[in-house]
């Protein structure tokens, strides 16, 4: 059986929304709804909060999460994850953005469930991109061979619709990537050990580096689209959703 650990990548000073992932929602600081999401999927062991504070540690601490300290250096989460696995020995490893607090259980089976295919190296998730996003820089979208095997991940409106054949017979419609990564321990460590690619650096997306040298990322479906909090709007729209939710 695969060892699978989960890690939530959780850095105090958000360039976008300050402080954001210890931001109370509906009672409780983001990262919590985040965590508690990922753990009672019941899929992966342990489901630690990857902390650059002892702010975020300690507040983490008092909500009965468990933390791994990492350098304030990091460059990214994926660099974050990769610092946990040196401690945390696991056969798979899930990136869980620490800004999804509407994040549910119910994520976790579709995307570890592409492991179950030997050539899989990384996983991800997606949904119908909603139209009022297609355009948009913000919503990443993503097109992918017939084998869920993605193809390439662009702020920019892709497939570009020529004939305009949207709703015509197979067309699934616009995909909207949703930043959640599961890796193979060997595929996280050689994609943390690579420079940042021009692709990369020109769209600004870290998963284009992966594409760029040769990982293959798989692409599976999401139960639903998700709340990714990056603004006091994000942040409301958030509190709406999951106010009077109970937790365990």
């Amino acid at each position: 059986m695969l060892r699978i650990a989960g890690v939530i990548p959780a850095r105090l000073n958000s360039t976008r929304l300050s402080r954001k992932v210890l931001r109370p929602i509906a009672g409780r600081p983001m990262v919590e709804w985040v965590w508690r999401a990922a753990a009672g999927s019941g899929l992966m062991d342990p489901v630690v909060v990857a902390a650059d504070s002892e702010e975020v540690a300690s507040i983490c601490r008092q909500c009965g999460i468990p933390v791994a300290m990492t350098s304030a250096d990091c460059a990214s989460g994926s660099d974050r994850v990769r610092e946990v696995a040196r401690t945390i020995d696991a056969d798979i490893y899930v990136n869980i953005q620490g800004d999804e607090p509407t994040l549910t259980p119910e994520f976790f089976p579709p995307l570890l469930a592409l492991f179950e295919r030997p050539e899989v190296e990384v996983a991800t998730l997606a949904v119908r991109c909603p139209n009022k996003e297609i355009a948009d820089p913000n919503a990443v979208k993503v097109v992918t061979a017939l084998d869920g095997r993605a193809l390439y991940f662009s702020r920019a409106t892709i497939p570009f619709d020529r004939d305009h054949v949207s709703d015509g017979a197979g067309f699934t419609g616009y995909r909207k990537h949703l930043g959640i990564y599961a890796y193979r321990k060997v595929a996280l460590e050689r994609f943390a050990a690579l420079e940042p690619s021009w692709l990369e650096r020109v769209e600004r997306l870290e998963q284009l580096r992966m594409l760029d040298n040769g990982i293959d990322i798989y692409v599976a479906a999401a139960p639903r689209d998700t709340i990714g909090v990056d603004t006091e709007e994000d942040l409301a729209r958030a509190e709406a959703i999951l106010r009077g939710k109970s937790l365990p």
